[in-house]
């Protein structure tokens, strides 16, 4: 299953400029969805339809950090260990508990104009599906049923990203027309449970009628498969399975079991259909975000491209935030200390002291994701015009004036180390990197692989954890000796801990995290009254609470002038992961370290608060978002959230 924006977009943007007035499709779009008689007996104008669904779902997709269908941006991305700098939701200065405060992802009130909004998304899908077999049943039921297909996978994605937000929503799966009478469209808030059921009806609706591959590889490559939506059934499930909506997850063993059952059987589909890991070391796992055309790896891929206008393509933002201000790019993204001192060591060991980690000489001898996820300085990064450049970030100091500090090549990086992950060393500054063609995998086969060993590790099955760990771990090319570098896991709370470890770092920066410390309440143990918790206590790891996200310099150990001190003698340094020597290549590293620089602390630092440090503080509440007032002013029969002031003051419980 894939998102076929870049495609879509040529089409849909042609489409909005160009139509006739017969066929004036925002027209139709102001009508809520609504078309003629005459609409579906094309093909082509059909296509128009659910291609300009995928516009609205995923034209915002831009960075593999951003999260929500429609919505897209990286704020939930910024409540986890892998980006510094607080939020609102992770400051401890800020209490959230009024409606006022709660989010406005809901959406607001339907009114005669075109609005991306969740219930407007759902309200196209709901037409079409209630319209196509009736005004399109001249067309080839082939071509109805993957259109069908798509658009019920659609529904699905938008409801799950409610559920995920909300819990228990409105399910609205018919075309209801405004009323401020009428008390049948007056629709309580489901259950999670009830919401789940719908989602999963969509899926394997969709399931049934789309196919693993379809026919024209290139003209629809992008759009859902079979194989996608059984993943996305066995995501969803999984989700429903875990702590924050199950609390039984650690007494029973069903709602596991259906995931796992879920997980299988799309893992069966997909391979089949020619899905898998891509490659067989770090170098192909590096390449496999830049492939172009079919990608084994990718069951959903937000297909992206290199045109300087929206008429060609989509194109990703990613790579333009993430180069250093001396390759062309507008900074970096620094790394916190928490995530460099995250990733194992080279076989597979956590980075601990008695394994050999030196937090100081961070780049020895670790896993062979962390040099495709990270870069530092002495690292070769390279870019179409400088395909040899090696970045460097450290600062020095004036001897005649000890507080002004100058930085190498005007990077004023806030860590040692910034992410690398998914940039393209083809990619041109000559426009800041704006076009990078580089395609975001918002599913992948790994994810999958993840996802079932999590479940055995819930049903305690620790045999086959490890067994799906190991898969993500050879491919890489890390040893197999002692299970992967994993160790023994002595019960499933081990194993749990393991797995959701092994997602940190194989997922990392694609926007993955926040919802696993979501759904497993990872901040800290504490609970709402009526709900249950201690997760974090249970699987033997430390709260999120209470923690910081930390920067600091990389400093030259010596005072210069406002020359650079290094700039004649770094020449030499180049560490690149490529390279037949790269081992010797990160000894002189060291060496070069060791010599020259310290770490010295920021003068602002990364999470602070008025210019004061400050730890995470997440509560309890928002783990699930209260109503915003808008929509309670406007739905009054709409129970609050449990943790939430207004409405009916919070009586909505979500777990079950």
């Amino acid at each position: 299953m894939k998102l076929r924006i870049n495609s879509i977009l040529t089409l849909v943007v042609l489409l909005i400029v160009s139509a006739s007035c017969s066929d004036n499709f925002l027209e139709d779009k102001k009508n809520f969805g609504q078309v003629d008689d005459s609409f579906y007996e094309s093909q082509d104008r059909t296509n128009w339809y659910i291609n300009n669904l995928y516009y609205d779902f995923f034209y915002a997709y831009k960075s593999p950090l951003a999260t929500l269908v429609g919505q897209y941006n990286d704020s939930y991305s910024r409540l986890t260990e892998e980006i510094g700098g607080i939020q609102d939701l992770v400051n401890p200065t800020k209490t959230l508990v009024n409606s006022d405060d709660a989010t406005n992802y809901f959406g607001t009130k339907l009114e005669d104009k075109i609005k991306n909004e969740p219930y407007n998304r759902i309200r196209d899908c709901n037409s079409f599906l209630e319209d196509i077999d009736v005004k399109g049943s001249t067309l080839d039921k082939t071509f109805r049923d993957r259109a069908k297909g798509q658009v019920y996978y659609l529904r699905a994605v938008q409801y799950f990203d409610l559920m995920r937000i909300y819990g228990g929503v409105p399910l609205v799966t018919t075309v209801q027309g405004a009323s401020s009478s009428n008390e049948a469209i007056k629709l309580p808030r489901a259950s999670v449970t009830e919401v789940v059921n719908q989602i999963v009806a969509d899926l394997d609706m969709a399931a049934s009628l789309l196919p693993g591959n379809w026919p024209d590889a290139g003209a629809d490559y992008g759009r859902f498969t079979k194989g996608a939506a059984m993943a996305q059934k066995a995501r969803v499930l999984l989700t429903y399975a875990s702590p924050l909506f199950n609390k039984n997850w650690d007494g029973s063993t069903e709602r596991w079991e259906a995931a796992l059952q879920a997980g299988l059987a799309a893992e069966a589909q997909l391979t089949a259909d020619g899905y898998g890991l891509y490659g067989s070391n770090a170098k192909q796992w590096d390449e496999m975000f830049k492939v172009e055309g079919f990608n084994k790896e990718a069951i959903v891929v937000q297909l992206l491209g290199n045109g300087p206008t929206v008429a060609v393509s989509n194109n990703n933002s990613w790579e333009k935030a993430m180069r250093l201000v001396s390759q062309g790019g507008t900074g970096a993204f620094e790394a916190p200390k928490e995530m460099i001192d995250l990733f194992p060591m080279s076989d597979g060991s956590k980075p601990t002291t008695a394994n050999g980690y030196d937090p100081f000489l961070f780049f020895k001898k670790r896993d062979p994701r962390f040099y495709r996820t990270f870069a530092f300085s002495g690292m070769k990064w390279g870019y179409a015009e400088d395909a040899n450049s090696v970045a460097w970030s450290y600062r020095w100091l004036d001897g005649s004036d000890k507080d002004k500090p100058y930085f190498s090549d005007n990077n004023q990086e806030n860590s040692p180390a910034f992410v690398r992950k998914m940039s393209n060393v083809t990619a041109s500054n000559a426009s800041s990197f704006q076009y990078s063609v580089t395609n975001i995998m918002e599913y992948r086969y790994a994810e999958l692989l993840l996802n079932i060993a999590e479940c055995y590790a819930a049903k305690g099955d620790i045999g086959n954890t490890i067994s799906y760990l190991g898969k993500i771990r050879a491919r890489v090319g890390i040893p197999a000796t002692n299970n992967y570098g994993i160790g023994i896991l002595t019960d499933k709370y081990a194993a749990i801990a393991a797995c959701l470890y092994e997602r940190r770092v194989e997922l990392a920066y694609e926007g993955k995290r926040f919802w696993d410390v979501q759904r497993w309440m990872l901040y800290s143990n504490e609970t709402l009254a009526g709900t249950s918790g201690g997760t974090v206590t249970k699987l033997g790891l430390t709260p999120i609470n209470g923690t910081q996200r930390t920067g600091y310099y990389l400093q030259y150990k010596n005072t210069s002038t406002k020359s650079d001190p290094l700039k004649s003698v770094r020449g030499s340094i180049s560490v690149d992961p490529d390279s037949a020597n790269f081992s010797t290549q990160l000894d002189d590293l060291a060496t070069f370290y060791t010599n020259n620089f310290v770490f010295t602390n920021l003068l602002t630092p990364m999470d602070n608060v008025n210019n004061v440090a400050v730890q995470i503080k997440f509560n309890p509440n928002y783990y699930i978002m209260g109503l915003h007032t808008s929509i309670l002013t406007q739905n009054p029969w709409l129970q609050q959230t449990i943790g939430w002031n207004g409405g009916s003051n919070g009586n909505f419980n979500y777990q079950e």
